[in-house]
């Protein structure tokens, strides 16, 4: 059971300073106009509202009664904000992540806009600064669901589900491990937007992906595309080519490196695979794709 911090947002409850709404305490006027401290729990409830962390070094603790995982987890922000009308990615995002050194542990984290029309970008996490801790998390939706932009990322005993290019972004480098990724349809898992021959990697680490729907680990976003997947447990639902192009006109998998090490499962490496994938004879190491580690909870490697 987590000990609580001494600041709190409350479902029902009044924060020092008074910010409180009928409904519930916003989250967004706590980080905004509560200076105090950095550290924060969020008590069991649903808050409907999309918030920003634009400070850097936060902790935010949701209520669980197990925080080396997901599935306790009792606090949950939700909205249902699409990019068609928020305006960017980045604005339609549930949380969006604007500051170095943030650290959030078990929230549920969701964008429930889902697919009514064809185009249904719909984040439920934006990160666009570094040395971002995901720990013990629930993060849902259906096209875009963690926009993993910029800087050093790690994600470790938690969930992401979508079904559409779902793990997503441009200039950052990830590292996923013991988590589970599942899948609520047909599409892609990742789009890797990296567009030059720099040091990010998108990396799935001994984790699980499931679902439902025909889906492949990812296709590039963008030219310089790079996501490995290793000793990780792969569904049948992952299709024999195990990867794609962007499109028919558009393919992007000149440069690509979509590699896999050391997989199991019904949907791991076997006849079939496309040709721009690469068997590696080794895996990556997680120095290798985020540099030092002293910022990660080593509790959740």
């Amino acid at each position: 059971m987590r000990v609580i911090p001494a600041l709190r947002c409350n479902y029902s409850g009044i924060l020092p300073g008074e910010f409180y709404n009928q409904v519930y305490l916003s989250m967004h006027l706590m980080l905004a106009y509560d200076l105090s401290s950095n550290v924060y729990f969020v008590y069991a409830g649903t808050y409907k509202e999309q918030v920003v962390i634009n400070r850097a070094n936060v902790k935010i603790y949701g209520q669980t009664s197990n925080a080396l995982t997901y599935s306790s987890n009792q606090a949950t922000i939700t909205n249902n904000v699409p990019a068609s009308s928020a305006g960017s990615n980045d604005a339609s995002g549930t949380v969006r992540v604007l500051a170095t050194g943030v650290s959030i542990y078990n929230l549920n984290i969701a964008n429930t806009y889902g697919k009514p029309v064809d185009q249904s970008q719909a984040i439920a996490l934006s990160v666009q600064a570094g040395q971002f801790g995901c720990y013990g998390c629930k993060l849902s939706g259906y096209q875009d669901t963690l926009l993993a932009n910029k800087g050093t990322q790690f994600y470790g005993k938690s969930y992401i589900e979508g079904a559409v290019d779902f793990i997503f972004g441009q200039q950052a480098s990830i590292w996923i491990t013991g988590s589970t990724i599942n899948t609520i349809g047909n599409g892609y898992i990742t789009a890797s937007g990296r567009e030059s021959e720099d040091s990010n990697y998108y990396i799935i680490d001994k984790s699980n992906i499931t679902g439902t729907g025909t889906q492949y680990l990812g296709r590039p976003w963008r030219e310089y595309a790079r996501v490995i997947v290793q000793g990780t447990s792969i569904g049948s639902h992952v299709v024999a080519a195990g990867w794609t192009q962007w499109s028919s006109s558009t393919p992007r998998t000149a440069h690509i490196l979509f590699g896999e090490y050391n997989n199991s499962g019904g949907g791991a490496w076997r006849t079939g695979r496309a040709s721009f994938a690469t068997k590696l004879s080794a895996g990556v190491s997680i120095s290798t794709a985020l540099g030092s580690t002293s910022w990660i909870d080593s509790a959740y490697l």
